[in-house]
Parts: structure tokens; C-alpha cells; sequence
């Protein structure tokens, strides 16, 4: 018996089938069938009932899968430990992106991580922070770049990489840019040009007007920062922000801070606590880079 019997055991009890077993395993289905009837050989019994369309498990082999998942779980945990222990970092590392992101320190992370562990294979994925949260969390992503309120989503690690308050800001002209301080009841009156829902930077805004019982006229909603801040100039709305957002555009555009919006958006990497070999060398790569 071994290991590889004990894979192409349970792929076949989870497909139901040994085509779809043999594609799974990137072998023909001679090869898993062959490997199936020798692993029953060595166990004195018979683990699928092949008598049917559907391949299902025998009464023994309802009671070997246990076990045989166990073992390859085991398996598999001796190797990350010590990959842990040499350095050694390999498979595929699925990293998320917040919608609109221009922070160049992340692809000069991801590229050092992958000069010093080419034989890792990096997936990059855009989407909302909300949804890229729910990704870390399940596990289908090992960590990701997100934009989100004063607070770690919970379960998950953090680094903050930016801190900002929130800023309105305005082309010159505006009522808006004559004032000397802005609070959010003064923004009530016009329209509003800010995030879509999802991301961190807007339910601090939303957030911050529920406490206060306001209603804000969200006329557009935009990903990308530079497309607010062009909607803005525009005159079709006043732009929510960050500071560092604002600052990009302030041959353009008037910044005031938001006063009465004391919480800040962070843009933060997140994880799961305890995380791979391959999580922990990029964490590292990330911090130097960002700092």
C-alpha cells in the first residue's frame, strides 16, 4: 500500500467514477483500476461496488476513506513542516487585490517572492474587498490586498498598509472649496461621487452617515479612484476620498478633510492566522517592500 493508491482510492469515492477519477489524477483509467484492484489485493477486500453505472463504496470501503484521507492529510502536513523548516516553498499562491488598487509595492512584492521561489505559481485576482474577505476566509485565497474599515475583519490576521480619513474634494468653483472645514451634513446638499459598495473606503462613509441619520445622494460610483476624481472635475458630483486619493488630483481638484468622519479606511493585507510557508515569504517581501 501507498500513498499514491490511497489518492486515486479517494478520488474515485468522491467522483463516483473512475473516468472522472483517472482525469483528476492525470492518469488513465487503466492505470487508477489497476492501482484500485492491487490496494484491494493488499486489504483482503473489496472497496467499490462496481456493478452499477455509478460507482459507490463498499461497506469496507466507507470504513477505509476515513482513514485513507487522514493518512494523505498527514501526509501532506509532513511535507509543509518541513518546507517550514528548510525554506523550501513550492505549489500555487492565490493572492486577491482590491478593485482600483495603485499601489506598485504588491507587484514589487509578488516579483520578489517569485525571483526567490520561481517553482511557485502566483494567481492574481481583482474583486471587492467584501468579497475578497469571504475568499481569504474560505481558503480560496491565501491572502489578499483589501480596503476596509478601522477594524480586522474578524478570524483573519492584518498589516495596515495605509491609514487615511476621508476628504471631499471638489474643482475649484465649487461652494465646497471656499469653506475652510467640511462635515458630513454640508455634503448632504449635493451630489456624491464615491466607491461602490463592498469597499472600504465607502462603508466608512456609510457608516459614518447612518450614525448620524443622514441620507446621501450617491449620483455615481466608480472603482477606480482617478474615475471619481474625473467625475468630479467634471462637476457631476462632490468625490469621496482618501487623502492619498485626493493628493494625486490636487492640480485639479480642491481636498477638504471630512471633520466629522474620525474613523479612518485602511488598505491592509489579510490572512489566516498560521499561515503556509508561502503566505509567510511574501508577508515578509510585502513588508519590506511597503515600508
Amino acid at each position: 500500500m501507498d500513498l499514491r493508491q490511497l489518492e486515486y482510492f479517494v478520488a474515485v469515492a468522491e467522483e463516483r467514477n473512475f473516468t472522472r477519477a483517472a482525469e483528476r489524477v492525470h492518469i488513465s483509467q487503466s492505470g487508477v483500476s489497476a492501482q484500485i484492484r492491487q490496494l484491494e489485493r493488499e486489504l483482503g477486500a473489496e472497496l467499490f461496488d462496481r456493478s452499477a453505472r455509478t460507482v459507490t463504496l463498499t461497506v469496507a470501503g466507507k470504513a477505509a476513506l476515513e482513514h485513507a484521507r487522514a493518512t494523505l492529510a498527514a501526509a501532506g502536513a509532513v511535507g509543509r513542516a518541513v518546507d517550514g523548516v528548510t525554506g523550501l516553498v513550492r505549489g500555487r499562491l492565490a493572492v486577491g487585490m482590491v478593485i482600483g488598487c495603485t499601489l506598485t509595492p504588491l507587484f514589487d512584492a509578488l516579483a520578489a517572492f517569485h525571483e526567490a521561489h520561481p517553482g511557485v505559481e502566483i494567481l492574481l485576482l481583482e474583486d471587492s474587498s467584501d468579497r475578497l474577505v469571504e475568499g481569504v476566509r474560505t481558503g480560496a485565497l491565501d491572502l489578499a490586498l483589501v480596503g476596509t474599515a478601522a477594524t480586522t475583519p474578524d478570524g483573519l490576521d492584518a498589516l495596515t498598509i495605509v491609514s487615511e480619513r476621508l476628504v471631499a474634494a471638489v474643482p475649484a468653483g465649487h461652494p465646497l472649496a471656499k469653506r475652510r472645514r467640511v462635515t458630513l451634513p454640508d455634503l448632504m446638499g449635493h451630489p456624491i461621487v464615491c466607491m461602490p459598495t463592498g469597499t472600504g473606503l465607502r462603508t466608512v462613509f456609510d457608516q459614518a452617515c447612518a450614525a448620524q441619520d443622514l441620507r446621501p445622494a450617491i449620483a455615481l460610483q466608480a472603482s477606480a479612484p482617478d474615475a471619481i476624481a474625473d467625475l468630479a472635475v467634471r462637476g457631476l458630483g462632490v468625490a469621496v476620498l482618501s487623502e492619498s486619493m485626493a493628493a494625486n488630483h490636487r492640480d485639479r481638484l480642491t481636498a477638504r478633510t471630512i471633520d466629522d468622519v474620525e474613523t479612518p479606511a485602511l488598505l491592509a493585507l489579510i490572512w489566516k492566522s498560521a499561515p503556509n510557508p508561502a503566505v509567510r515569504e511574501l508577508l515578509g517581501h510585502s513588508r519590506r517592500a511597503f515600508t
